[in-house]
């Protein structure tokens, strides 16, 4: 008895591990292009996209194919691959072309704050879609998130230049269309599994990501301007950090760790990923942490936190 309450016990230390360790992940990938930018200003964002993309589709694609070896389960039909091919094109590809682009013109920081708004554009659209009535508390915990973002986005008019409400807005919609990819998504892991949905929306993504860097640029990314050369090689240093430890870690230990905690724990534990962006973007950044920033922030993990609770529990 003792020794399976001992497992259970070590079981969620890892789980929450797992998720914490995938939050931070998470949070750092708008650390990381905004270094990235910084280090050298010829790189556009379907560049960096594309390179991310680039480091990361080997392992997808091995996860896939191992997957599909370990697993008995059915292969997809027609209507499972249009769904997992439209999923992988909205929150892989254009949520994050929009991120990233979004990110030219605004502070980690406040992208971060936007980005994580997105469970309560799913509570909003899911209401709207299901006719489903917004109960009181919810309808607060709205209003925390939304009134945090303003003032957020109120106190960086006095810093940033006018990009401020074009990036928001890049962001804002990034948010958005991430929000309906989690909406689709549910019913999908459970049909197909996590792993196996992550690796092949992840693969879709990759592919389209791809193709938009070769129309675009008609360049293969082994070639890119060479001038002044430590500049592009950090750009592929920031490109492989980002696609190993904030694009496939984070989603495997995200899976692995809601597997022994459940959704609603680590719903909890990922509000951690905000805050460490304002430290990681106060340390390697110099982005100012003030108190309105803090205020807003606050403002939005509790609005946030209040919704997923309440979705986790209608839904148990």
């Amino acid at each position: 008895m003792r020794t399976k309450a001992h497992s259970k016990q070590r079981e969620l230390v890892i789980g929450y591990g797992l998720v914490l360790l995938g939050a931070l992940g998470f949070s750092a990938k708008a650390i990381i292009i905004k270094l990235a930018y910084a280090a050298n200003g010829e790189v556009d964002a379907i560049t960096l996209m594309a390179l991310r993309m680039l480091f990361a589709l080997p392992f997808f694609l091995l996860v896939a194919v191992w997957n599909s070896k370990k697993s008995s389960a059915l292969p997809l039909d027609k209507k499972q691959w249009a769904v997992i091919i439209v999923l992988g094109l909205m929150g892989y590809y254009i949520a994050s072309y929009l991120d990233f682009i979004g990110l030219q013109y605004i502070s980690a920081g406040l992208e971060r704050v936007i980005i994580f708004l997105y469970p309560t554009f799913v509570v909003l659209f899911s209401a709207i879609v299901y006719r489903r009535r917004i109960a009181a508390r919810v309808g607060i915990a709205l209003g925390l998130s939304y009134a945090g973002t303003l003032l957020v986005f109120i106190e960086q008019l006095s810093i940033i230049s006018s990009g401020l409400f074009l990036g928001s807005g890049l962001v804002l919609g990034s948010a958005i269309i991430f929000s309906w990819f989690v909406m689709g998504s549910g019913v999908m892991t459970q049909r197909i599994g996590s792993a196996r949905f992550t690796a092949y929306t992840m693969t879709v993504a990759s592919v389209a990501t791809l193709a938009h860097f070769a129309v675009l640029h008609s360049t293969a990314l082994t070639r890119l301007p060479s001038f002044p050369y430590a500049a592009w090689e950090r750009v592929y240093i920031l490109a492989l950090v980002m696609a190993v430890f904030s694009t496939v870690l984070p989603a495997f230990f995200m899976n692995a760790g809601i597997r022994r905690i459940g959704a609603g724990s680590a719903s909890i534990i990922s509000t951690t990923g905000p805050i460490a962006t304002l430290v990681l973007a106060y340390m390697l950044l110099g982005e100012a942490i003030t108190p309105d920033q803090l205020a807003g922030t606050f403002l939005v993990l509790a609005g946030v936190y209040v919704v997923s609770r309440v979705k986790l529990d209608s839904t148990s």
